[in-house]
């Protein structure tokens, strides 16, 4: 309002354009509308769901050199990658959710990571391995909290058939079975280099002591909790 109590110019424009969207159309029949109002939404589904799943390719999350130069580079060398089978996992099998309910805010929270891109906070090879451990941690936690729902996409304990499994891995996976422990809790460098500091065990020294391993897992799951 002015001193004088008359609307201001850009009150009225504003209260024009709700006017506008809101009052009945006198000129233009309901289900005209409603048809148009149908055609219009399908049109932004299908335009927001590709985009979506445009953002979920393996070509745009490595679009950017700080995932092209690290983390991707370092998968090429990994079962996930070249295996005996030619099933390949893409970044989005790993660190998105299936289903929309946990899909949309994993999408959200990741917008942030353009900011990260667009002042250089992972530009270097040292910059990106100085947050190489919190990044880490991120991810564990949040693949923690949903019991590796993206593993078990593809890997489910009653699928496996542990009697085919090496004895290292039986064990584990039966020690693991027996403690309620989630697939992040042993397998957090299976697809990237793990923080400095963290070291995976090999195969004879699992076999040799899997329950000493799992119960350094456990801790080190507790201390993240």
């Amino acid at each position: 309002m002015t001193e004088s109590g008359q609307t201001s110019p850009k009150g009225n424009w504003i209260a024009r354009l709700w006017r506008f969207f809101w009052r009945p159309s006198p000129s233009i029949a309901l289900g005209v509308l409603m048809v148009a109002g149908f055609v219009l939404g399908i049109l932004f589904w299908g335009g927001f769901h590709t985009a979506i799943d445009m953002s979920n390719t393996e070509e745009f999350c490595i679009g950017c050199h700080e995932m092209q130069d690290n983390p991707y580079e370092e998968m090429q060398d990994t079962i996930h990658f070249v295996n005996r089978t030619g099933i390949r996992a893409v970044c989005a099998d790993c660190h998105v959710p299936k289903d929309w309910v946990h899909k949309i805010p994993v999408k959200i929270a990741a917008s942030t990571e353009l900011y990260a891109h667009l002042i250089g906070k992972l530009d270097t090879p040292e910059k990106y391995e100085e947050e190489r451990l919190q990044m880490a941690v991120s991810v564990w936690g949040s693949m923690k909290n949903s019991d590796s729902r993206e593993c078990r996409n593809c890997h489910r304990r009653v699928w496996m058939d542990m009697s085919e499994q090496f004895g290292s891995a039986r064990r584990a996976h039966q020690l693991a079975i027996d403690d309620q422990l989630t697939c992040i809790d042993c397998h957090q460098g299976i697809a990237h280099k793990l923080p400095e500091g963290f070291e995976e065990p090999s195969n004879d020294q699992l076999e040799a002591d899997a329950d000493e391993w799992l119960a350094k897992m456990r801790e080190l799951a507790e201390s993240r909790e």
